[in-house]
C-alpha cells in the first residue's frame, strides 16, 4: 500500500499508467488477506474518500495526501485481534 501511494505521489500526471501493476497487487491483497479485509471494512469511509479524491484529482494526486493520512490513521486504530488467527499458514508437503 505504501509503495502504491509513493508511486502515485511520484508520478502525478501518469500515475494511472505507471502504478497500474501496484494498484492490481493492492486489489488482490485486499480481496484475500484477513487483516487487510478487516482494516478495509473498518475504515471503508476513509478509503472510499481517498479513492474518490484520486478520481477527482487525477492530475494532482498529491492533493489527496490528507485523505490517505486519515485512512492510515484509521487503519492504525483497528483492533486486529482474531484477524491474524484466520491467516492460513502453509503446511509443508512431503516430497
Amino acid at each position: 500500500m505504501e509503495e502504491y501511494g509513493s508511486c502515485v505521489a511520484s508520478n502525478p500526471s501518469t500515475w494511472q499508467h505507471h502504478c497500474h501493476e501496484l494498484k492490481m497487487k493492492v486489489a488482490n491483497c485486499t480481496s484475500s488477506h484477513p487483516v487487510i479485509q478487516k482494516i478495509r471494512s473498518s475504515c471503508s469511509k476513509e478509503f472510499v474518500q481517498f479513492e474518490h479524491c484520486l478520481r477527482e484529482n487525477q492530475a494532482d494526486p498529491t492533493s489527496c495526501q490528507p485523505h490517505i493520512a486519515r485512512f492510515l490513521g484509521c487503519a492504525e486504530t483497528v483492533d486486529l485481534s482474531g484477524a491474524e488467527a484466520t491467516i492460513e499458514t502453509p503446511v509443508p508437503q512431503p516430497t
